[in-house]
């Protein structure tokens, strides 16, 4: 039995989906090379063969495939990302496709927010594809924000996105024309019942959303009407079956739904948020007085 054989058979036994593919891609990963470098027959020196041991051990144990390797793909961008973060899913990605939707013009001058920035991968996403578009993302985890920045260092972005520590929107003063927003939306009764790569290993403060996983929505709902601007557009992400009860907090908070989003299985997974305009009438007749 080969080294590869032996590890493919850990994996397995451990719940892992896929375990000789992803036993490959950790054997490439310690060694420097690519897949199919491992497929043609290189093999492992000594220390690399240690480190490939240790990164069964640690994924024996269902610690995220990604924390592994130190990164995860997220709209055809390298991100790096550790324990501590939100590891990037694929389904955020509707949110950045809609914006582009919305926003259609590549040189308009745009401002952008992201709630919960976690990695930076939503801000970061969009402004690698409109290149005239600055933002700022929030977040309460001093450690997220660290991979965030490093994000935006290595993809070249740092100039055009700030990161601050913050709780939502609060104690902003300036209006955005788009908020990305993906809060924690699993109900704490549900955490134990996810995948172990999630519930033993992801940070609790990015899934956890309360006892009807609505606490972080019924927040953040009042602060974007204080943030988005007169023609700006909220995404907002939803858990599955969600979309009535955050739609009606949404609504309980003068704010109106511009369109909604489903992902590929027809789940519908973001909200299209604006403010109404005579909220910023209102708004604009306080300030005058």
């Amino acid at each position: 039995m080969t080294v590869l054989d032996d590890a493919a058979l850990r994996l397995r036994d451990a719940g892992v989906d896929s375990p000789r593919s992803e036993a490959r891609l950790l054997l490439a990963h310690a060694m420097g090379v690519s897949k199919e470098d491992i497929i043609s027959g290189a093999r492992p020196d000594d220390a690399a063969l240690a480190q490939f041991r240790a990164a069964i051990e640690r994924r024996s144990a269902r610690e995220p495939f990604a924390y592994i390797v130190g990164r995860r793909e997220f709209f055809s961008l390298d991100f790096v990302v550790g324990p501590g973060v939100l590891i990037p899913r694929p389904d955020s990605e509707m949110l950045i496709e809609e914006a582009l939707r919305r926003f259609p013009g590549a040189d308009e001058t745009l401002r952008v927010l992201d709630l919960g920035t976690g990695s930076g991968c939503l801000l970061l996403a969009f402004l690698a594809e409109r290149p005239n578009a600055e933002g700022v993302g929030i977040d309460r985890s001093e450690l997220a924000l660290g991979f965030a920045r490093r994000n935006a260092e290595r993809l070249g972005l740092a100039e055009r996105a700030r990161f601050l520590r913050g709780n939502w929107g609060e104690s902003l003063n300036a209006r955005f024309d788009l908020i990305f927003v993906n809060p924690p939306y699993v109900k704490s009764t549900d955490i134990p019942t996810l995948a172990p790569e999630v519930a033993l290993h992801e940070p609790a403060t990015a899934l956890d959303g309360g006892m009807d996983g609505l606490e972080a929505y019924r927040r953040i709902a009042p602060a974007l009407r204080e943030v988005l601007s007169p023609s700006g557009r909220a995404f907002v992400e939803l858990g599955e079956g969600q979309a009535e009860a955050v739609a009606a907090i949404v609504t309980n908070a003068t704010l109106v739904i511009d369109g909604t989003v489903t992902d590929l299985a027809r789940i519908l997974r973001c909200l299209v948020v604006m403010v109404a305009p005579e909220q910023h009438s209102r708004a604009n007749r306080k300030k005058q007085l």
